[in-house]
């Protein structure tokens, strides 16, 4: 029976088109069959819609966070590991260091790689008591003004009220999105082994707008009170919202399987990312 995996690849980035060209060569003659979502065309990979991808033991990713994040919803749907390829730009999900394309292939031939699941976000909208809209989120899940001026929300935890800003959003962040929108927006780093949330009011009028790490058993209710505002889940996943529709925002069961071709410390991650002043340092 041939293996199966499916290329995520972002089509503006040639080097991404590139290596994906040469990984797939590769995976070919060691009998895989291969597929894409993505618009590019390469020679032995099948071009598919998303909802019509065949099953697969791993989703590749060749571009940056952004072409990870879609890479997750196809390896959530089947429930199998999702590989980030740095190519040059580090990022938070892929490799820190860059492995030769060779090792990339004799890596995923071997199943070579080591996995570690990432929290997931599930959220509903419910609007005049009904649930109009369901979503997830990797990273995190915002409700943000739709237009020109800010949003009144009120927001609850666990049935109890928390406060009511006059602001530009709110974001409920995964460890994962915490080095993304949330850290943007001056949140906390949280190590990916951490479990909790972040909840972040965004420009908030309000004497107390902190960020705060919140239980991942919380749930998280955001109502929109006055003009209408926009639900995202990864910037991927929206919906248009309306004043008096509430969001419900909870640890979802499911986790998202990101894979790595060698064990990586997060801090290590941290550093090449944000290039940390670590000149000098004397352990081993």
């Amino acid at each position: 029976m041939s293996r199966h995996a499916i290329f995520v690849i972002n089509p503006s980035r040639a080097q991404a088109v590139t290596a994906a060209k040469e990984i797939s060569q590769i995976l070919l003659k060691d009998g895989f069959t291969l597929s894409t979502p993505s618009d590019v065309a390469i020679l032995g990979i099948t071009q598919m819609n998303s909802d019509s991808l065949a099953p697969a033991e791993l989703v590749v990713v060749l571009g940056g966070d952004g072409t990870i994040l879609r890479g997750a919803e196809i390896a959530r749907k089947q429930n199998i590991p999702i590989l980030g390829i740095n190519l040059g730009h580090v990022g938070f999900l892929a490799e820190v260091e860059k492995p030769t394309l060779a090792e990339i292939a004799a890596s995923i031939v071997a199943k070579d790689f080591v996995t570690e699941n990432r929290m997931v976000l599930k959220y509903s909208v419910i609007r005049d008591g009904v649930a109009v809209s369901t979503g997830w989120a990797l990273n995190e899940v915002t409700v943000e003004r739709d237009g020109t001026t800010m949003v009144e929300l009120f927001v609850q935890i666990d049935n109890r009220p928390l406060s009511r800003w006059g602001c530009d959003g709110l974001i409920c962040s995964t460890p994962t999105g915490s080095t993304a929108y949330a850290f943007s927006a001056g949140g906390p780093v949280l190590w990916p082994e951490i479990d909790a949330l972040v909840l972040l009011p965004i420009s908030a009028h309000a004497l107390f707008a902190r960020p705060m790490v919140v239980s991942p058993n919380s749930e998280i209710v955001v109502e929109v009170e006055s003009s209408d505002a926009l639900l995202s889940g990864d910037s991927l996943r929206k919906f248009a919202l309306k004043s008096g529709d509430q969001v419900h925002i909870t640890k979802d069961e499911s986790v998202i399987k990101l894979s790595h071709l060698k064990p990586t410390l997060f801090t290590d991650r941290l550093v090449a990312k944000f290039k940390l002043p670590v000149e000098g340092w004397r352990g081993e």
